[in-house]
């Protein structure tokens, strides 16, 4: 095989999809509660998507960015206008996004460390790895960039010990997606924000999960009431095209002058098209509440499926973003939920990770917690 083994492939071969069903080559269905990790929000091939980027395509594919993109100043002034934030710069993937952020917020400040949090996940560049707060993501790859720290998920005392007058940000997950879907409690979340601003700290929200709605708001952080200075997007941004965004507050925007940083592909014509053709359609009026009742649904009749399963021992999550914490590994569940039609994602070796498209309709969440009740109650 000519690819790096960099990847554990299922033994499943996707050939086509629409909206939250898959199929493979052998032509079985699948309900697919993994979206692409988070990325397939609006399902498989959503139509308003398609067919604005065909137009697209069919007019220009790529120009740099040393011309004006009509489609990336649309999907800007979107992001801008259904968030706290007042300029985006656009490229090509979640880690970019948080790279980004990192480096605004080191040159806006002066300042080198960065605060982040274990069992975190920011992505796999040198910066991000860094950033990341789980040992196996950076084993192997020598000195990391310096410096992180990582402080305690929602222990205020650690944030307290680990924020000095060499931070330059604290970044931080709502709901840590590879760390176990943990949501953070909001009297954390707020004590994090305060400390932040009385030390002269930027506040990152890493939003690359929990954004483009899928727990219930734009951005999850609005769920808390929060006031971040910079938040990144990407996954669920485009619809399955690679997209990445950075937003910031007004006051950061001299630091990011002509030169200062750039992507070669980010918010090209087309994947500018895809952000903002998504994001029309998750503003849609009352496409985010149907999020949040969907997601609400199942977490309870999820909590109220495992309540006499001795295995289980949480579920937790925000909207459409759950997680099945299991006293054991969860790999053979995934597997046997496979072979019964249902997709899913570990988050971690003890938590099965529930990110179905936010356009999954009732009848399809009962048809797959169906499957996951049965499943469930054969394995435990």
């Amino acid at each position: 095989m000519s690819l790096f083994p960099t990847y554990p492939r299922l033994p499943v071969t996707l050939t086509d999809a629409e909206g939250t069903i898959v199929r493979d080559d052998d032509n079985n269905e699948y309900l697919d509660f993994t979206s692409g990790i988070g990325v397939n929000n609006l399902g498989h091939r959503p139509v308003a998507v398609q067919r604005a980027i065909e137009e697209q395509m069919n007019r220009l594919w790529h120009v740099s960015n040393i011309f004006p993109v009509p489609a990336q100043k649309e999907a800007a002034e979107i992001l801008t206008s259904h968030s706290s934030m007042d300029a985006v710069f656009f490229c090509n993937s979640g880690a970019e996004a948080n790279e980004a952020a990192i480096k605004l917020a080191r040159k806006h400040t002066g300042k080198n460390k960065v605060v982040t949090f274990g069992q975190s996940f920011h992505g796999r560049s040198f910066a991000t790895m860094a950033a990341t707060g789980q040992e196996k993501v950076r084993q192997g790859f020598g000195r990391m960039l310096e410096p992180f720290d990582y402080a305690v998920w929602n222990d205020q005392e650690s944030v307290e010990k680990n924020i000095d007058e060499t931070t330059a940000a604290c970044m931080l997950e709502i709901v840590q997606g590879e760390g176990g879907v943990r949501p953070a409690e909001q009297s954390f979340l707020e004590f994090v924000q305060d400390i932040c601003r009385s030390r002269g700290v930027l506040l990152i929200i890493d939003e690359i999960q929990t954004g483009a709605g899928r727990t219930g708001e734009l951005f999850a952080y609005e769920t808390m009431g929060l006031d971040p200075d910079i938040i990144t997007s990407a996954k669920g941004l485009g619809s399955g095209f690679p997209v990445g965004a950075m937003l910031g507050k007004a006051f950061l925007k001299d630091d990011f002058s002509p030169g200062s940083h750039g992507s070669t592909f980010g918010g090209n014509p087309l994947s500018a098209t895809a952000a903002r053709a998504t994001l029309e359609e998750i503003l849609k009026e009352g496409f985010l509440n149907d999020v949040k009742e969907k997601g609400k649904y199942m977490k309870e009749q999820l909590t109220k499926m495992v309540a006499d399963i001795d295995g289980v021992k949480e579920v937790r999550g925000l909207g459409l973003m759950i997680g099945v914490e299991w006293e054991y590994e969860v790999k053979p569940i995934i597997d046997e939920l496979r072979t019964e039609g249902v997709l899913v994602l570990p988050a971690g070796p003890d938590v099965i990770r529930l990110l179905p498209p936010l356009t999954v309709t009732t009848a399809q969440i009962d048809a797959a917690l169906r499957i996951l009740d049965e499943v469930f109650h054969r394995k435990a």
